[in-house]
């Protein structure tokens, strides 16, 4: 059944479909994984880095509507459920415990290195067949490679 329709072909639809739900899978689990680490880090910058974690967060839950909420727009369902983030995340499992503080700031680096790398690719894909979505894209990429930038400054 498709209730919404979209002013995208059938082919261009499915390019920005796929690009928009691998966005939404990988903000999902940025969000989890960023939670993950706040309530379990320790050490010295422990109050810094808890923060800071809850900044990226913030900006994840933020741009997961702003992704899931675009996808539904041009007809295509969001499925940001539990099994479908696990299966298609890009970042690495968290480890059990609690996480000292540098291993908190490596876990971050890596793990938004991984969606920042597809987020580009999804920018890349949906430039012909959707500039709107591109442009969400770009403004998504941009906040997660602030956070990657004070991430890495944060190892020194």
């Amino acid at each position: 059944m498709t209730v919404v329709k979209s002013s995208l072909s059938d082919a261009d639809r499915k390019v920005v479909g796929e690009a928009l739900q691998g966005a939404l899978v990988d903000v999902v689990d940025l969000s989890l994984v960023a939670k993950q680490v706040h309530w379990n880090v320790v050490g010295p910058r422990f109050r810094s880095i808890h923060l800071q974690l809850d900044e990226v967060v913030t900006t994840a839950r933020q741009h997961s509507d702003t992704v899931a909420e675009r996808a539904a727009a041009l007809g295509v369902n969001p499925d940001g459920r539990a099994a479908s983030v696990a299966k298609g995340s890009a970042i690495a499992t968290v480890p059990e415990g609690w996480i000292k503080d540098d291993d908190a700031v490596q876990i971050l680096v890596e793990g938004l290195d991984a969606v920042i790398t597809r987020m580009r690719e999804r920018i890349a894909v949906t430039d012909e067949p959707d500039p709107v979505t591109q442009d969400l894209l770009i403004a998504l990429t941009a906040d997660l490679e602030k956070h990657h930038w004070m991430f890495q400054a944060e190892r020194g």
